[in-house]
């Protein structure tokens, strides 16, 4: 008998940890190849990790709701193999976790002694709290004894500590003499404040929030907590500003409709105009490059790739964005299968982490949801992002040779929400009107390729 270490596997290049969601398989229960152990979840994609050997499971070496980095033993699984297999991935979890050695300064081992000596170790025997392997570690890192650790409270399940929690804690504890100082500024200030000031100024305390006895309060789940946060980061982080544009699409409706059936019985899956827009984004951005590009402090990062991502709802009612790599190397066949692959996994997260990765615009459908136009919030950090409206018949003028006459046309609304950092509205305005250009001038005799 030998013992095979699982590791978490790498799951894309900017993927480090991932958080166990659960383990479906328990110690004890035999394992076959590829057989699934347990889900985990990055910031948005929720994944399978399977067993590369089969076997029994022996342990479980992290609980539910932990967080875990990649590379690291997560079970112990009994094998039948040679004892040299599971040796061979007990070298390769010491290459990962060991850390190079310090090039030596003068000085800098005697200042690291004294900081250890002045941090006590926590004796995690006292306390009858759970906490996982990674918060031990930062605790002892960061001094904080047991008893301290008792008293934080726990966003995890059951009120267990998480990393996140611990660090949000070490992030706001500041030292006494700083507490001391900011007491005495602030005491300053409220002297010199003038009494009109003082009873005008708000208090700084949250507003709580009112509740009836009919009201029902629901906890976010981890995807609703990502989006949450990552929305307020963008509006932070963006001056927003959006540009409107009306589409007239009849030829491009009408195109869809004589081809849709027979697209369906010779590719067996259905096309849909997603990724008719894709196509005409990625056009628009050869011709606007300066579109795909993303702001690092005052450097603005020009994007070689066009890698369109497109936001999907999901059946739990959060928003998921995979990503088409390359989506100007494609044709529109392809899109339409990339489209529907990405947009049938996301909808039973079967996503991989790195297929919502890396997008440098985009493109969020609110016409499905019936909306004529949107105003959608900028995915950081890219520096834009368009919204489709839902396709309308409607009167319009028509410009003939024989003069202007009122037709029904299907017509839809563009808006593009930009970083006015470094897009300003020339150029926001120009690229959304390009866009419109393209599904305006579809040529309605194409062949699907």
């Amino acid at each position: 008998m030998a013992q095979y270490e699982l590791l978490l596997p790498k799951m894309g290049e900017s993927v480090a940890e991932a958080t166990i969601i659960k383990w479906t398989k328990q110690p004890g229960d035999q394992i076959k190849l590829d057989d699934t152990i347990l889900e985990i979840a990055t910031d948005k994609v929720d994944s399978e990790v399977p067993s590369p050997v089969e076997g029994k499971l022996v342990k479980q070496l992290f609980a539910a709701d932990e967080v875990v980095q990649v590379g690291a033993v997560i079970a112990i699984i009994e094998t039948d193999a040679d004892d040299h297999q599971g040796s061979a991935n007990e070298v390769k979890v010491e290459e990962f976790v060991q850390a190079p050695a310090a090039e030596e300064i003068p000085g800098i081992s005697q200042i690291n002694d004294q900081s250890q000596a002045t941090k006590p170790l926590p004796n995690f025997k006292t306390s009858d709290r759970f906490y996982s392997p990674l918060v031990k570690n930062i605790a002892k890192e960061e001094g904080i004894s047991v008893e301290e650790l008792d008293k934080i409270e726990g966003s995890g399940a059951e009120g267990r500590l998480t990393k996140e929690d611990l660090l949000a804690y070490v992030q706001h504890k500041k030292p006494a003499s700083s507490r001391i100082s900011n007491t005495v500024v602030q005491a300053r200030a409220e002297v010199d404040q003038p009494a009109e000031q003082k009873s005008a100024s708000p208090s700084s305390a949250p507003v709580a929030a009112s509740v009836s006895g009919g009201d029902e309060i629901m906890e976010m789940d981890r995807m609703r907590k990502l989006i949450a946060d990552h929305m307020v980061m963008s509006k932070q982080t963006s001056p927003h500003v959006t540009s409107f544009v009306e589409a007239d699409v009849t030829n491009l409706v009408l195109w869809r409709n004589k081809v849709k059936k027979t697209f369906e019985q010779r590719e067996n899956e259905k096309i849909t105009f997603t990724p008719i827009f894709i196509e005409a984004v990625a056009k628009a951005i050869k011709d606007f490059p300066m579109i795909n590009v993303s702001v690092n402090g005052t450097q603005i990062i020009k994007k070689k790739d066009i890698n369109i991502g497109m936001a999907a709802a999901l059946p739990s009612g959060n928003l998921i964005v995979p990503v088409i790599k390359n989506a100007d190397q494609l044709n529109l066949l392809g899109l339409t299968k990339s489209v529907n692959d990405l947009a049938n996994r996301a909808r039973t997260s079967k996503l991989k982490p790195d297929e919502t990765q890396n997008g440098t615009f985009t493109l969020t459908n609110v016409g499905s949801f019936g909306n004529v136009m949107g105003t959608p919030i900028i995915n950081q950090p890219q520096v834009a992002i368009l919204a489709v409206g839902a396709i309308k018949k409607k009167p319009a003028v028509l410009e003939t040779e024989h003069g202007d006459v009122i037709a029904i046309r299907h017509m839809m609304f563009l808006s593009l929400s930009y970083d006015h950092r470094v897009v300003d509205g020339s150029l926001g305005g120009s690229f959304v009107r390009r866009v419109a250009d393209y599904l305006e001038n579809w040529d309605i005799n194409r062949e699907i390729s």
